[in-house]
């Protein structure tokens, strides 16, 4: 199952009760990291995150609200005696901003930190569960989106037939990678007759902090959900457009024309206390469109 918790919503300050960007997207038991705006920490705690089942972190860009909660949850993995391997991936300078913090405070890790250069689009984590990559967006520096995809699952053993056929535990496994089974006395019982076929793996994309680019289309086209930031309502444009953000009706437009089955907005300003009109707007593009609300986990279907 592929699911996504949001710790984070809002823009540049946190307001209202909100905090920069975070979310977390879990795939298997694994949990993978997705920004790290100031006050991360807390928000994993108070949501529930396990901290040790993060092995991934992937850091959009290099704007503080993405990033500035990043150095401290390094520091508490190694206060609280992390020892598995840890691999962030971001832009060039994240490396030395984070090697040079560490430094100065006279940081020595105990557990094996990687980091990892986003450099254009391309696959950053490919294994027989998820394949994780990244694809450029704009914005007014170097910003990246990232794309993940869930690999297919196993077949389904239909547990009465495989009993009927009385196949041995010890060849569940066989089954389910797509085996036929031999008898004792050679008669081939064939697979589809004792399962059924797995169900597709699902694909979230993360949109980043962009304005309005349809380049991203191909990147997410038919994705089951994706996260796009609607900073401003539509009523201001102008301002997304020099701010290089979007607004509510543009994320819309991007879902509608990628053929997304689901849309997330968030990365709201903090000129906003109240949210509802975000929804309603994208909504009127974009039915299927829900509002990123913190502490929510949105399940990918």
């Amino acid at each position: 199952m592929l699911s996504v918790t949001i710790l984070g919503n809002n823009s540049a300050v946190p307001a209202f009760n909100r905090h920069p960007t975070s979310q977390v997207v879990t795939q298997d038991g694994t949990n993978f990291l997705v920004d790290c705006g100031e006050g991360t920490q807390i928000q994993m705690i108070r949501y529930k995150i396990r901290r040790g089942k993060i092995t991934h972190i992937f850091i959009s860009h290099l704007h503080g609200d993405h990033y500035f909660g990043l150095v401290g949850l390094i520091n508490s993995f190694n206060l609280l005696s992390h020892k598995q391997e840890l691999h962030i991936f971001g832009p060039a300078p994240l490396k030395a901003i984070i090697e040079t913090q560490l430094k100065v405070a006279d940081s020595v890790l105990c557990y094996p930190l990687h980091f990892h250069t986003l450099a254009g689009p391309g696959i950053l984590v490919d294994n027989d569960k998820i394949r994780i990559s990244a694809f450029p967006v704009t914005h007014r520096i170097e910003t990246y989106g990232f794309l993940f995809e869930e690999k297919q699952g196993k077949r389904k053993l239909l547990i009465e037939q495989v009993r009927k056929f009385k196949i041995p535990v010890s060849f569940y496994s066989s089954l389910q990678a797509g085996l036929d089974y031999i008898t004792p006395r050679g008669e081939v019982i064939r697979n589809e007759r004792m399962t059924a076929p797995p169900e597709p793996g699902k694909c979230y994309a993360f949109c980043a902090d962009t304005k309005y680019d349809e380049n991203i289309i191909p990147y997410i086209q038919g994705c089951d959900m994706i996260y796009h930031e609607t900073t401003y309502l539509d009523n201001m444009r102008d301002k997304a457009e020099l701010r290089f953000h979007s607004t509510t009706r543009q994320a819309a437009e991007i879902a509608r024309k990628a053929r997304v089955r689901k849309l997330l907005i968030g990365h709201f300003s903090s000129k906003y206390a109240v949210l509802d009109q975000f929804q309603v707007e994208a909504r009127e593009v974009f039915p299927n469109t829900d509002l990123a609300i913190e502490g929510n986990t949105y399940e990918v279907h």
